[in-house]
C-alpha cells in the first residue's frame, strides 16, 4: 500500500494560518484578498488533524501588516496564526472576535439604509459575544450565514 503525503516546503518569512475549519480556506482568500499580494500563497484543504479531524491550512510569504486580523477573527476567531522568521516560528497570534466588522459582509435588510445609499459602509456589531451575534449598525438586523 502506497502512503500519500504531501511536502509544501517551509517559508523563510511570512505567517501560517493553522486551525482553519475543513473547507473555510477559500473564504479566508477571497476575504482577505490574497490573490492580490504579490507573494507565495499555499493552500492546504484537508489535511489530518488530531485535534480537529481534519483542517485547513494556510501559508503566506509576505509580512502579517498586509492582513486585516479583524476579518480573520471574524470568519472564525479558533485559527492560530504563526509568525515566521528564518524558516522559524517565532511569535504565535490568537485571534478574537472583532467588536466592530466594515465591509465583509452586507445587510440583507431591503428597508436598511444601506440598501439606499449605495456607498454607505455596511458595518456589523458584535451584540452578544457568547452566543457571537453580529447585528447592523444602522438597522439592527441579526447576521445570519445563510
Amino acid at each position: 500500500m502506497v502512503e500519500n503525503t504531501l511536502n509544501v516546503g517551509s517559508i523563510s518569512e511570512g505567517f501560517v494560518l493553522d486551525h482553519i475549519q475543513a473547507g473555510r480556506s477559500m473564504d479566508i482568500y477571497r476575504h482577505l484578498k490574497l490573490d492580490k499580494l504579490d507573494c507565495c500563497v499555499a493552500i492546504i484543504k484537508n489535511a489530518r488533524s488530531s485535534k480537529m479531524g481534519r483542517k485547513d491550512i494556510i501559508k503566506i510569504e509576505c509580512p502579517i501588516d498586509f492582513i486585516d486580523l479583524d476579518i480573520l477573527g471574524f470568519i472564525d476567531h479558533n485559527i492560530t496564526i504563526n509568525i515566521i522568521k528564518d524558516q522559524k516560528i517565532v511569535d504565535k497570534k490568537a485571534l478574537k472576535l472583532p467588536k466592530e466588522i466594515t465591509n465583509v459582509i452586507r445587510c440583507k435588510n431591503p428597508r436598511c439604509i444601506t440598501s439606499i445609499e449605495q456607498e454607505l459602509d455596511h458595518i456589523f456589531v458584535l451584540t452578544d459575544p457568547e452566543k457571537e451575534i453580529y447585528r447592523c449598525k444602522y438597522c439592527e438586523e441579526k447576521y445570519d450565514e445563510r
